[in-house]
C-alpha cells in the first residue's frame, strides 16, 4: 500500500514529490516505509517495482 503526500517541491522547473511505500520486510515479516523524492512523471513507476 503506498500513498503520495500533497506536499510538491519546485527545483529548476522539474516537479518532485513525495513517496512513502509501505514494503514487507522478507526477515521479520514486518512493514518498512521507503521514502523517496521522484519527479512527478516517475511516481507510478516507483510504485509498480
Amino acid at each position: 500500500m503506498a500513498k503520495k503526500t500533497v506536499a510538491t517541491l519546485q527545483k529548476g522547473g522539474k516537479t518532485y514529490t513525495k513517496v512513502i511505500k509501505t514494503v514487507k520486510s522478507p526477515k521479520t515479516g514486518a512493514y518498512v516505509f521507503k521514502e523517496e523524492m521522484v519527479p512527478n512523471e516517475q511516481v507510478q513507476a516507483f510504485l509498480n517495482k
